[in-house]
């Protein structure tokens, strides 16, 4: 992946979120914080017969915690909580441990951010988002 790319999602999400908001009537919401940092989310859903229908986040943090968390909505809403999680399962493992690239297929735009596992200071930025969805459900 090339780096102009990376940066152009990467500054697009941050400093043009999609889902940087409250979201009213989310019936989940919970705080996520990366206390090696500072960067903290708060996560909110709605979901109804068991579809994530809307979902949005608030908080403050670097530009890949932040861009991270908005590409991570732009998934999984419209999703089952079970394609959710997969696809949260799929993000955790190519930051952790990688994947295949068809796995990284699945993940979209967010395969963008594989670099970021060659960058340990940063692991705990980019998986703010997904964690903090993972530990909701």
């Amino acid at each position: 992946m090339n780096n102009t790319l990376y940066n152009e999602i990467i500054n697009e999400h941050n400093l043009r979120p999609y889902h940087k908001y409250h979201l009213e009537g989310a019936n989940l919401t919970l705080e996520g914080v990366n206390p090696s940092c500072g960067d903290e989310i708060t996560l909110s859903l709605k979901v109804e017969d068991g579809i994530i229908k809307d979902g949005a986040y608030e908080g403050d943090g670097c530009a890949i915690s932040q861009a991270s968390a908005d590409i991570m909505l732009d998934m999984i809403i419209g999703k089952t909580k079970e394609e959710a999680l997969h696809l949260c399962d799929l993000f955790l493992r190519m930051i952790k441990e990688g994947i295949s690239p068809e796995e990284r297929d699945e993940l979209e735009e967010a395969g963008i951010l594989e670099s970021v596992s060659h960058m340990p200071a940063r692991v705990k930025c980019a998986v703010l988002g997904w964690r903090t969805m993972k530990e909701m459900f």
